[in-house]
């Protein structure tokens, strides 16, 4: 049995406690934040026995295996690391960190203490995915050309407004914005598909009050191209473009994709529908518990280097805004 603890009792927490009733062998067995009230009603919904008010102490309970970080992103580096060096297995919501320096930070903390550290990227275990990964590998489509990701939301107007600016850590400077927070989703596909980790050719960005809030960001790996767009500011369909010599493959709602199309030259379009096994978060939730019962360290899937090398992807295009 899996004991969980959840740092953080935001909307994402909720979700993430409903998926995990669906998990076998794992059960959901405390919760962190930093108010009574908040952690109260948290406990309620999802039937938490233990309620700790400070994260440091959750992370002390010896019968806590494993803890789904969901803080802020600013957050993220300081109580992985903690989580790590307190014996837990770590499942980090998305970005692992802030930045490149701090997720290898957080790699050296996981190999140093012999402890599962997985970022949550649930793109890579929903059904699809693997799927549409054989297509590329098989060669359905050719000698790859160019990767594409665009993940852009029309944030609600009382958040986007300046007066409310800040009030969420979304357009808080620093660990705020479009890149941090969508673009990290859209990295993720360059990563896994581009031959290399791609340079930088280009970059178009929106910036109010040292937040961004759209990046269109074109890239290049030997002579793969790539496009990584993402916004708060605008509504565009949120896919992910595989290109190749003999067609293409298009796959909706890249970041909980259940659908995809292959077009290939002189054929009809194939759709390709595959559905959650339960929703978008328990893939991640499902391959994170194995690893763990098998005494893995690190998530062949999403192992460490690849979180280090999605964010020196947006480390690349926040460098080259300045």
């Amino acid at each position: 049995m899996v004991r969980w603890g959840i740092l953080g009792a935001g909307k994402i927490a909720h979700r993430f406690a409903c998926s995990l009733e669906r998990e076998a062998d794992s059960v959901l067995a405390a919760i962190s934040c930093r108010r009574q009230e908040r952690a109260d009603c948290f406990a309620q919904a999802h039937s938490v026995e233990k309620i700790y008010i400070g994260y440091d102490k959750l992370l002390a309970d010896p019968q806590i295996d494993a803890v789904y970080l969901a803080l802020p992103h600013g957050l993220h580096e300081e109580w992985a690391i903690r989580a790590l060096q307190a014996g837990k297995a770590v499942l980090c919501e998305k970005p692992a960190a802030l930045d490149a320096e701090q997720t290898r930070q957080i790699a050296a903390a996981a190999r140093e203490n012999h402890r599962l550290f997985m970022e949550a990227m649930k793109t890579r275990f929903v059904p699809l995915y693997p799927v549409v990964r054989q297509l590329v590998k098989s060669g359905e489509l050719g000698e790859l050309t160019a990767v594409e990701a665009s993940l852009c939301n029309r944030m609600p107007d009382e958040m986007m407004a300046e007066k409310n600016r800040g009030k969420t850590y979304h357009t808080q400077p620093g660990q705020g914005g479009a890149l941090l927070d969508a673009g990290i989703y859209c990295a993720s596909w360059l990563q896994d598909f581009l031959p290399s980790v791609p340079e930088l050719t280009s970059v178009s960005v929106n910036v109010k009050g040292g937040v961004d809030y759209y990046v269109e960001a074109k890239l290049k790996a030997g002579e793969v191209t790539a496009r990584l767009e993402c916004a708060f500011d605008r509504a565009k369909p949120r896919q992910a473009v595989l290109r190749g010599t003999k067609g293409c493959i298009v796959v909706e709602e890249l970041h909980r994709a259940q659908r995809a199309v292959l077009y290939r030259e002189g054929e009809e379009p194939k759709i390709l529908e595959i559905p959650y096994e339960v929703d978008d978060f328990y893939g991640e939730i499902h391959h994170f518990a194995e690893c763990l019962r098998q005494g893995r360290t690190e998530s062949p899937v999403m192992p460490l280097e690849a979180s280090v090398q999605c964010a020196e992807i947006l480390d690349s295009i926040r460098h080259g805004m300045e």
